[in-house]
């Protein structure tokens, strides 16, 4: 079982009001949510995200492309998104959904029709799930550190200079030292099953290696999948992976 992180003072009421709101109706498109759903999550309520919309919520200094983004801010499937200090991005771009933490860059390159699709995580903290894709197509996260071949997945990544934190929250994915083309390591995981670092210099031998479950909720993967009009394969947050997020 993953590490669980605590909070010296969580929010319990708001997280079990949502919970509670989300055992009476579903997420996907906001079929079910009354009025007062919307003191959730993020204080308003999760669902498909109109035509032509891309950004749910954002706050801070958030620029697509270099230029400063707001609320309708159009991101394309090659953009790059860059956040300041305090900042996050909660965006969607075709069947993908991300949040995008505080200081962190992130280079899109595809599109619901590429054959080829990669997010350059070049630094910084990112939480996405991403769509289906066909037996042609392929989508990888890529780090400094790591490549990730994702298919039907939710996914954290961190990535500083020395590691890439990486949890496959649902799905499965390959991982692969950028350092090292034998350092490989395929993940099936149903529910944060098993988090791993990619080390920039390895450890008693390993560049791959077992990590605790740190920094995404379970909360924040329903609201993504709810944007793009999908639920989570998991039922109820399990309060092992919840905790009010204060650092966004």
């Amino acid at each position: 079982m993953p590490q669980r992180n605590r909070d010296d003072s969580p929010d319990d009421s708001r997280r079990d009001f949502l919970v509670r709101a989300l055992s009476l109706g579903v997420l996907a498109g906001g079929t079910g949510w009354s009025r007062a759903a919307l003191a959730g999550l993020f204080g308003k309520l999760p669902g498909r995200l109109p035509e032509g919309q891309s950004v749910f919520e954002m706050t801070g200094d958030v620029r697509i492309n270099g230029k400063p983004a707001d609320r309708s801010t159009r991101i394309g499937p090659a953009d790059t998104i860059s956040t300041g200090a305090n900042s996050y991005l909660i965006a969607a771009v075709g069947s993908n959904a991300f949040i995008v933490r505080d200081r962190s860059v992130l280079e899109l390159n595809g599109g619901a029709n590429a054959v080829k699709s990669v997010f350059r995580l070049i630094t910084g903290k990112f939480l996405g799930v991403f769509g289906h894709l066909t037996d042609k197509q392929s989508l990888t996260v890529s780090t400094p550190q790591a490549t990730i071949g994702i298919r039907g997945t939710g996914l954290y990544a961190e990535s500083d200079a020395d590691k890439t934190y990486l949890c496959t929250c649902y799905g499965t994915t390959d991982l692969a030292s950028v350092a090292d083309a034998k350092s490989t390591e395929r993940i099936v995981s149903k529910h944060h099953d098993a988090p791993r670092y990619i080390l920039a210099a390895p450890e008693n031998g390993q560049r791959i290696v077992p990590a605790p479950f740190i920094n995404h909720t379970d909360l924040e993967l329903m609201t993504l999948e709810a944007i793009v009009g999908r639920k989570v394969p998991f039922g109820l947050p399990d309060p092992n992976y919840e905790r009010p997020r204060r650092d966004y």
